[in-house]
């Protein structure tokens, strides 16, 4: 297996994409603690798999009726548990550091350890089928997946990003009501995201595609609002 290739294309896509969003922030944040949230990012896909995969086996042992199963897995088992793994690395390792001191800032770090967790993801996935596959088709599911799931991955994490830096001068009570609704709304939308890819058809590829767009100028607005306002 040629490893320094794999993990190579997997990488590739997540680090595209987030020297795309580093070049909208007209205040660059040090280039060290970007890498570390990417890394931490990363690192957090880990503990995601295992808990997971936990969840997967535990949601197996309620009496629910078998088309109810998946659904159940892939709103607690998928976007739940990644949606909070991503929030957490930022409030754990940034929220309380001294460069964590405009409200945009919330946006651009939810995004680099999303993109830091999708990378993570996104090598399994291609060590998964890259033995099996021939070069070409390997190529097309890492640029899919790049369009896709990885775009997905930095969209809801920037829309929970948002409400954290709307939350920047509230109260601690409304703080946590409004990263909460942030965090509902990444979920609920990953969760559509993840139903319809598995649902396949035209509906399984056309609403994904909307999400992707919905979000995509969402998150726009979202970052020119908090730069025009705050800088």
């Amino acid at each position: 297996m040629n490893y320094p290739l794999y993990i190579f294309l997997g990488m590739a896509p997540s680090i595209l994409w987030l020297l795309f969003y580093l070049k909208r922030d007209k205040h660059p944040e040090p280039k060290l603690m970007i890498l570390r949230i990417f890394l931490w990012g990363m690192a957090s896909a880990l503990p995601a798999i295992f808990i997971e995969k936990g969840l997967a086996l535990e949601i197996t042992k309620f009496n629910l009726p078998l088309s109810w199963i998946p659904i159940v897995n892939i709103l607690l088992g998928a976007a739940l548990v990644e949606e909070t793994i991503k929030y957490l690395v930022v409030r754990g390792q940034i929220m309380k550091h001294k460069e964590f001191d405009e409200p945009v800032d919330a946006m651009i770090y939810m995004i680099v350890a999303a993109l830091g967790f999708a990378a993570s993801e996104n090598v399994l996935i291609v060590f998964g089928v890259a033995s099996s596959l021939v070069l070409e088709k390997t190529l097309l599911i890492v640029l899919l997946r790049s369009l896709g799931a990885i775009s997905l991955h930095a969209l809801c994490s920037a829309v929970v990003g948002f409400w954290l830096a709307v939350s920047f001068s509230r109260y601690r009570q409304e703080k946590f009501r409004l990263v909460l609704r942030g965090m509902i709304i990444a979920i609920c939308l990953h969760g559509l995201f993840n139903f319809f890819i598995m649902k396949g058809g035209t509906i399984g590829f056309l609403i994904p595609i909307f999400i992707i767009m919905v979000l995509g100028l969402f998150v726009s607005f979202c970052l020119k609002n908090l730069k025009e306002n705050y800088f």
